[in-house]
């Protein structure tokens, strides 16, 4: 049986919040530009916090107390990334081209598939994980901030050579 969620962020804002029906059961809180976020999910305390500088990795810390409890890996290309955890493995990737539509699969049997854009979406899965769903979370929030810094990067640039 699936469970769906739905998740939301409004512009501008750093929180994503995860919602069961009209019960705000999670929390996705980044911290811009310092590669580390902070989540929350039916009372589990996560902390997300990204290091390296061209080959990054993140480390996933239980917040209860402070230990690492599993590591994100990147691909170069920013479509693909693999969790480890206590758990297991799982691997998350796009599954269409406009990047509005991700999955993240663990060797458990655990499917998650996620839906939406910037600022809200969908989460349904077959095996409910709350460190995943947030996982996922993060790694699409994560790619979507190197995308905005390449495009600031290439196209001011551009903008200031043209003025």
């Amino acid at each position: 049986m699936k469970t769906t969620f739905f998740w939301k962020k409004g512009w501008f804002k750093q929180t994503s919040e995860i919602y069961a029906q009209n019960t705000r059961i999670g929390t996705l809180t980044e911290k811009t530009w310092s590669n580390s976020a902070t989540g929350e999910i039916n009372g589990k305390k996560y902390h997300f916090q990204t290091q390296g500088f061209l080959k990054q990795n993140t480390l996933i810390i239980d917040g209860e107390n402070n230990s690492v409890i599993g590591h994100i890996n990147y691909n170069s290309w920013m479509t693909r990334a693999k969790v480890e955890y206590a758990g297991g493995t799982a691997d998350w990737k796009y599954n269409n081209n406009w990047n509005t539509k991700w999955r993240l699969t663990g060797t458990n049997g655990t499917q998650i598939d996620f839906y939406g854009h910037a600022n809200k979406g969908k989460i349904e899965c077959n095996n409910q994980d709350d460190l995943l769903i947030l996982t996922g979370l993060y790694i699409t929030n994560y790619y979507w901030q190197i995308t905005l810094a390449i495009l600031i990067a290439v196209f001011i640039p551009l903008w200031l050579s043209a003025t």
